[in-house]
């Protein structure tokens, strides 16, 4: 095998990851079983964080604030929005300190650095489904005692995975963006928890798009996650401001993002390990 430097901005090298699908695997391995193994619940965490989650927003936003869900159960609701946000959040946040977590380890062998990112998403992935499955079963027990809701099946059997897609796409593209700048700018690292929590309220996550007035509507709808959020929401629970025009806006900024990310994570990787 010949490693050859990479000059031009679009000298990608992708197919590297698919010849190194054994080391991605690995490291999905690791991620997923490294963040439990030392705790005493193990993967039931996984269950009882958006649990948790729903609950306390339940009782603050729906209970207290007593702000509107559309008509919909206050838990369907709130887990029908945090479950896709915190996919795309947990990939964003794990994937931007890809360079300052592996730093040992990409300047002792060679390896497409690309896989240690995307090995997150894919493990992250994991997370997603478990935590899909407790939105399954509050769908299931509403729907067998007769709430008013109105799934679509066949958009969840086609859409879904391609909103898993974009969302995993997102937190990706985002992640080793802000990753790539960390390398130089650390600051950037210590407002990475602080600015997902304050982008989760930018989002309709916790409250309907349809309820926001329009002067601020259109700004909420810049960001490509509402479209994700309010397409998830349409298609599991029949609600939602869901329109094809803000999937379509929210797929082609995430395309964006995915190549914007990649193309920098390539340029730094270069000389990153003279700055980390």
């Amino acid at each position: 095998m010949i490693i050859e430097p990479r000059n031009g901005w679009l000298d990608l090298h992708l197919a590297d990851l698919w010849r190194y699908r054994d080391l991605v695997l690995m490291f999905v391995k690791r991620d997923f079983v490294a963040v439990y193994k030392q705790t005493i619940l193990g993967p039931i965490w996984f269950f009882i964080q958006p649990l948790l989650t729903t609950l306390t927003f339940t009782i603050i936003f729906s209970g207290v604030a007593k702000m509107s869900t559309d008509g919909l159960p206050p838990l369907l609701f709130y887990l029908a929005g945090t479950t896709p946000w915190n996919y795309f959040a947990t990939c964003l946040t794990k994937t931007s300190t890809t360079f300052k977590d592996n730093a040992n380890l990409f300047g002792k062998v060679y390896f497409p650095r690309l896989a240690t990112p995307v090995s997150i998403v894919i493990s992250t992935l994991i997370q997603f489904g478990i935590q899909f499955l407790v939105l399954l079963i509050a769908l299931a027990w509403h729907l067998s005692i007769g709430t008013p809701i109105h799934p679509n099946w066949m958009a969840m059997v086609f859409g879904s995975p391609l909103l898993v897609l974009m969302l995993g796409a997102l937190g990706l593209g985002t992640g080793i963006i802000v990753s790539s700048l960390t390398t130089k700018y650390r600051d950037l690292a210590f407002l990475v928890t602080f600015g997902i929590q304050l982008a989760m309220y930018a989002t309709p996550v916790v409250y309907p798009l349809s309820t926001v007035p329009d002067k601020y509507r259109t700004w909420l709808e810049l960001n490509p996650m509402t479209g994700i959020i309010e397409a998830f929401r349409s298609i599991y629970l029949g609600a939602g401001s869901f329109s094809w025009e803000l999937l379509g806006w929210s797929g082609t900024c995430t395309a964006l993002i995915l190549m914007a990310g990649i193309i920098i994570f390539n340029r730094v990787e270069k000389t990153f390990m003279d700055t980390v």
